[in-house]
C-alpha cells in the first residue's frame, strides 16, 4: 500500500506539473489563449471571403477568361484582315547614256504605299469547328468553376463544423473537469474525516490532473481548427481571429434513397457536364484537324501606288499617276503536305478517346461517391443512437456508483471508471451528431446540389 501511494503521489506531481507549464505558457500569450480578442468572422462573411480570396477559385476563374478570349479569337477569324504596307529604297548605280557617250551616275529615291486585304471564303469549315471546340471548352471551364465554388464553400463548411465539434468536445471536457474537481473536494473531505483512505485522495487528483490535460489537448485541437479554415480563406496568419460559429440545427435529419441521389448527381454535378463538353470539344477537334484534306478558297484585294524620283515627277503627281488595285480569288488543293493532316487528325482522335474515357472515369466516381456518401450517412445516424444509449447508460452507472462510493459500498476504481465511460460516451454523442450533420451537407455537395449563395449548416 505505501508503495502503491508513493506512485500514485508522483504521477500526481507529474501531471500536476505538465498542466503548470502549459497553464504558465498561456498566461504569456501561447497561441493556445483563446481569451485574446481578435477579428470577428461570422459564417456568411467567411463565405463571401473564401469566393473572393481563394486562391484555387481565383485560378479557376483565370482559366474560364482565357476560354472567353479564345472565344473571341475564334470569331474574329472569319472577318477580313486590312493590312497597310509601305516601303522606300535608295538606289545607286551608273547608266550609259546614247545620246552623249557619257557614263552618267544616279541616286534614285523610291516609295511604295498601299492597303491589302484578305478573307478565308472555305477552308474545309476548319473556322467553323475552331470556334464550336472554343465554345465547348468555354462551357466546360464554366462548369469547372461551379463546382469549384461549391468546393470552396463545402471546404468551409467543413472547416467550421470541424470548429463546433472541436467546441464541443471541449465543453465535454471542461464539465468532465468540473465533476472530477468537486468529487476530489468530497473525497479530501472523508479522507480528512478518516472514513477514506489517502490513496483514494492520491488517485482522484491524478484522474482530475488528467483532465486538466485533456481540456488543454481539447483547446489546442480547437485552435487547430481555427488554422485550417485560415488556410482555406486565404487570411493572414499573423491575425487573431474570432469565428462566430453558426447555429445548427442537429434535430432534424432527411432520408434518402440511393437511387434517387445517384440520378440527381448525374442530372447536377457540373464537373460531369464539364467533361461531357470537353468530349464535345474534342469532336470539334477531329473536324477541325481533318479540314486540312480540303481546299482553300480565299479572297484577297489590294489598292496601292507608288513614287520615284527618276520619273521627274513631282511626288504627289506621281502617287495620283500610279494608282492601281485588283481582286483576286484563290483556290488552294492540298495534294501532299507530308502526311501532316493525316497525323493531326490521328491525335485529334486520340484526344477525343482520351476524353470519352474521363467522362466514363468521372460518372464512376460520381457513382462511388454519391454511394459511399449514402452509407457513410446512415452509419452515421446508427452510430448517433448508439452513442446516445450508451451516454444514458453511462449517466446512470455514475449515478450509481457514486452512491455507492458515498455509501461505503463502492471502490473509487468503480467510480472513476464509470466517469470514464461517461466522457467516453459524451464524446462520442458530439462527434456522432456532427458526423451526421457533415454528411448530410456532403451528401449536397455529392449530388451537385450545393448553392454557393446560400450555404447553411442544418440537420
Amino acid at each position: 500500500m505505501r508503495v502503491l501511494n508513493g506512485t500514485l503521489a508522483a504521477l500526481t506531481l507529474a501531471l500536476m506539473m505538465v498542466f503548470g507549464e502549459v497553464q504558465t505558457v498561456q498566461a504569456e500569450g501561447a497561441p493556445g489563449d483563446t481569451t485574446r480578442a481578435g477579428t470577428q468572422i461570422t459564417f456568411e462573411q467567411a463565405m463571401q471571403i473564401a469566393l473572393e480570396k481563394n486562391i484555387t477559385l481565383a485560378q479557376a476563374q483565370n482559366a474560364v477568361a482565357s476560354s472567353d478570349a479564345t472565344v473571341r479569337g475564334a470569331k474574329l477569324s472569319f472577318l477580313p484582315n486590312l493590312q497597310l504596307n509601305t516601303s522606300s529604297a535608295q538606289t545607286y548605280g551608273r547608266n550609259f547614256s546614247e545620246t552623249t557617250g557619257d557614263v552618267l551616275n544616279h541616286n534614285n529615291q523610291s516609295v511604295n504605299a498601299g492597303v491589302s486585304s484578305s478573307v478565308t471564303l472555305f477552308n474545309g469549315m476548319q473556322n467553323v469547328a475552331n470556334l464550336h471546340e472554343a465554345e465547348k471548352n468555354q462551357s466546360a471551364t464554366t462548369l469547372d468553376l461551379a463546382r469549384a465554388k461549391q468546393t470552396t464553400v463545402f471546404t468551409v463548411a467543413s472547416n467550421y463544423l470541424a470548429i463546433i465539434t472541436a467546441q464541443e468536445q471541449l465543453k465535454v471536457q471542461q464539465q468532465n473537469l468540473a465533476s472530477l474537481q468537486a468529487q476530489e473536494d468530497e473525497i479530501k473531505k472523508l479522507v480528512d474525516a478518516g472514513a477514506r483512505a489517502i490513496s483514494d485522495l492520491y488517485t482522484q487528483q491524478a484522474s482530475t490532473a488528467a483532465a486538466r490535460l485533456a481540456v488543454v489537448n481539447a483547446q489546442h485541437d480547437l485552435e487547430l481548427g481555427k488554422v485550417d479554415l485560415i488556410q482555406t480563406l486565404n487570411l493572414d496568419p499573423k491575425v487573431t481571429y474570432d469565428f462566430v460559429a453558426p447555429v445548427v440545427n442537429d434535430s432534424a435529419y432527411a432520408k434518402y434513397d440511393l437511387d434517387s441521389l445517384t440520378a440527381r448527381a448525374y442530372a447536377q454535378r457540373s464537373d460531369l457536364a464539364a467533361e461531357a463538353a470537353r468530349v464535345d470539344a474534342s469532336a470539334q477537334g477531329v473536324k477541325a484537324a481533318s479540314a486540312g484534306w480540303w481546299p482553300t478558297v480565299s479572297l484577297s484585294a489590294g489598292y496601292n501606288s507608288s513614287y520615284s524620283s527618276a520619273a521627274g515627277l513631282p511626288f504627289f503627281n506621281q502617287f495620283d499617276q500610279a494608282r492601281g488595285g485588283s481582286i483576286s480569288i484563290g483556290v488552294s488543293i492540298p495534294i501532299f503536305d507530308r502526311g501532316q493532316t493525316s497525323v493531326a487528325a490521328q491525335k485529334a482522335k486520340v484526344e477525343e478517346d482520351n476524353a470519352k474515357l474521363a467522362l466514363d472515369a468521372q460518372k464512376q466516381e460520381v457513382a462511388v461517391e454519391v454511394k459511399r456518401a449514402y452509407l457513410n450517412y446512415q452509419s452515421a445516424g446508427e452510430q448517433l443512437a448508439a452513442a446516445q444509449a450508451q451516454l444514458t447508460a453511462s449517466n446512470l452507472a455514475v449515478t450509481t456508483s457514486r452512491q455507492r462510493y458515498q455509501a461505503g459500498a463502492g471502490t473509487l476504481v468503480e467510480l472513476t471508471q464509470a466517469r470514464a465511460a461517461q466522457v467516453q460516451a459524451a464524446s462520442a454523442v458530439v462527434n456522432a451528431k456532427y458526423g451526421l450533420v457533415f454528411q448530410q451537407a456532403l451528401m449536397s455537395y455529392y449530388t451537385g446540389e450545393l448553392d454557393p449563395a446560400h450555404v447553411v449548416l442544418n440537420g
